[in-house]
Formats: C-alpha cells, structure tokens, sequence
C-alpha cells in the first residue's frame, strides 16, 4: 500500500508539469519577446551595422548599432 501512494504521487507530480515542448515554446516567445524590447529584429543573418544580441529559436536577433559621432578635437591657438 505504501509503495501504491508513491507511485501515485510520482505519477501525479510527473504529469502536473509542463511538458518539454511547452517550456521550450515559451522559452522561444520569451526570446522573441525580449529581443523586439530591444528594437531587434529575428533574421537569418544579421548586417554589417547590427549586432547579435541573443538567438530568438535557431536564427539571431540583430540589433542596429548605435551611431556614436566622431569626436573632434578643437586646436585653439592664441596669437599675441
């Protein structure tokens, strides 16, 4: 009888859980989710300008570059 109710609650704690394809599902909408967060874009490959910031399934979430403005040095010159 005791090895009956340890079997049951195996049983019944086994299958309450979310299956593996379930978890792997929400796991890739969590991704894709994430990476539109971002202003990312799932593609197959991403372009020179962009880069990966996490996968979304098997392709890359590629995100553009922030443009950053040359920095320019200013020579001043005092003439007397």
């Amino acid at each position: 009888m005791k090895i009956l109710c340890i079997f049951l609650t195996f049983v019944f704690t086994v299958s309450c859980g979310p299956s593996v394809s379930q978890k792997k599902t929400k796991e890739d909408v969590d991704r894709k989710r994430e990476c539109y967060l971002v202003r990312g874009a799932c593609k197959t490959s991403c372009n020179s300008w962009e880069y990966i910031y996490n996968y979304c399934n098997t392709e890359p979430c590629c995100v553009v570059r922030d443009y950053q403005k040359p920095v320019t040095k200013h020579i001043t010159t005092h003439t007397e």
